[in-house]
């Protein structure tokens, strides 16, 4: 059978082949991310493990904490997790913007002006830790938009943040981080991993999540369809190339929560899973003993 010059007898199976084999490639890759092993997987269970024995020290050590990005997916989580666990004694939310949050009274929501940041110095004064979930799109604020937020902004936010005494900065960047990369996205947060390295916090925790999975408010038709086609993915290979929110936040936290003495840590997706404690990252720990059922993965 012709259609206009075309031979569909040959172009329609020769197609699907093409388009059978990539899918078995892909599924072949996503397969093997999620068998192959972590040489720290021990280490990142441990730690998980650590931190959920440890709140009640945690707390009675006074800890206070700073939220960049607390509007964003993760940064949203984030501040729902840490006000469930109250583990610290003052949490102040940095943003550009006040919104209206029902939180405990060790929260406080401080609007600055990135482009004048100086001049907001006092909000990082004596906050110990900093969680950084501060990011935009190329697609929602162009090229120079996207450098801004992502490079200039949270490198600012750093050195401030340090200089008024913070300790611990984690933060969340991307996987494929490359300040080589030929690429916008990828090149941006491998420049500020490399810059935050030289800060010399006494501890550096950056995150490299796979596709985070969320419902988002923000319209991203692209990104949606992504997750659609993903998420059953996830559901029988949930440490590959998938991180829920919800996974990246108690990560985050546990970490803040455990002790180590390794002052630059990067923790890829599947370190994220097993950091977290509520991910099939760690098969010897209970799940169900392990988080209040708000933070389980539904």
């Amino acid at each position: 059978m012709k259609f206009l010059w075309f031979r569909c007898d040959i172009i329609i199976p020769s197609t699907a082949l093409a388009v059978f084999v990539v899918l078995l490639a892909l599924l072949g890759f996503i397969i093997k991310k999620e068998l192959e092993g972590s040489e720290n997987t021990e280490r990142h269970c441990s730690m998980a493990e650590e931190a959920l024995t440890s709140h009640e020290k945690f707390k009675s050590e006074g800890h206070t904490a700073f939220v960049l990005g607390y509007t964003g997916e993760v940064g949203k989580v984030l501040v729902e997790e840490l006000n469930d666990l109250k583990l610290f004694k003052k949490v102040v939310l940095i943003g550009r913007r006040q919104i209206p949050l029902n939180l405990g009274p060790e929260f406080e929501q401080k609007v600055i002006d990135f482009e004048n940041i100086d001049e907001h110095k006092d909000v990082f004064e004596n906050l110990d830790i900093g969680f950084c979930c501060l990011g935009t799109t190329r697609a929602k604020s162009g090229v120079q938009g996207f450098i801004r937020v992502d490079h200039d902004y949270v490198l600012l936010a750093a050195e401030i943040a340090k200089a008024q005494g913070c300790k611990h900065f984690s933060l969340v960047s991307s996987q494929g981080a490359d300040k080589n990369s030929s690429f916008l996205y990828p090149r941006t947060k491998g420049q500020v991993e490399e810059a935050l390295k030289v800060m010399h916090f006494n501890r550096l925790s950056i995150y490299r999540p796979g596709v985070l999975m969320c419902d988002r408010q923000e319209s991203r038709p692209m990104e949606a369809a992504v997750r659609v086609v993903l998420k059953p993915l996830s559901y029988f290979f949930p440490t590959a190339i998938t991180t829920p929110v919800q996974i990246m936040a108690r990560a985050m936290i546990n970490n803040a929560i455990s002790s180590t003495n390794i002052s630059t840590e990067l923790y890829d997706n599947k370190a994220i899973h097993q950091l977290s404690g509520i991910s099939k990252g760690c098969s010897n720990l209970k799940r169900s003993l392990s988080a209040p059922e708000s933070t389980k993965t539904k």
